[in-house]
């Protein structure tokens, strides 16, 4: 009889969440389609989230702020962010993991290529820094962002970055123009 009990406390608590449709607490985001693992639909209306960077233009190791923001009392649970090239499909560059929030994601064999939720406690806002890498064109970061387990936004844009190529900028990403007088 003890073993029959044992079982059935174990089916009932490993198999009957997923039995009756309760969502998985360890959500993840695929990092191609930036499509969270469960079924609920995307929404289509406007996000009430942004993506705020801290420079307009940068160069190879250049290491931009990226902040993910919540713009009402909202927040947020879930999170994937990466930068993409403009009409690319892979990330490009890489997080340094500055944020107790986030933890850094393997997307194609490149490690910290994305940055995710390291917990689902409720966040208004998380910050990171990304590291420019060679040979990229313009780029924006680009976001799947998860209120709750019901709603969350895919594909959510910050503005477009451009590399600038040139001697002109330094390692901050700030320009470094020399007077003559």
């Amino acid at each position: 009889m003890r073993r029959h009990s044992c079982f059935v406390f174990l089916f009932c608590g490993i198999f009957l969440p997923r039995i009756l449709g309760f969502p998985q607490a360890n959500t993840s985001i695929d990092c191609d389609s930036l499509l969270p693992n469960y079924q609920a639909e995307p929404q289509t209306s406007a996000p009430p989230y942004l993506i705020a960077v801290s420079f307009d233009n940068f160069e190879p190791g250049n290491e931009i702020q990226v902040t993910l923001e919540a713009l009402k009392d909202v927040g947020f649970k879930g999170f994937n962010l990466q930068a993409r090239e403009i009409e690319g499909d892979v990330p490009v560059g890489t997080f340094k993991i500055t944020d107790p929030n986030t933890k850094g994601l393997e997307c194609h064999n490149v490690t910290n290529s994305a940055v995710s939720h390291a917990n689902s406690d409720v966040k208004q806002k998380v910050t990171t820094t990304w590291i420019a890498p060679r040979d990229v064109r313009d780029l924006q970061f680009i976001a799947t962002v998860v209120q709750d387990l019901e709603k969350y936004w895919v594909g959510i844009q910050s503005k477009t970055l451009t590399p600038t190529h040139s001697e002109s900028v330094n390692g901050t990403g700030k320009s470094k123009r020399k007077v003559c007088l």
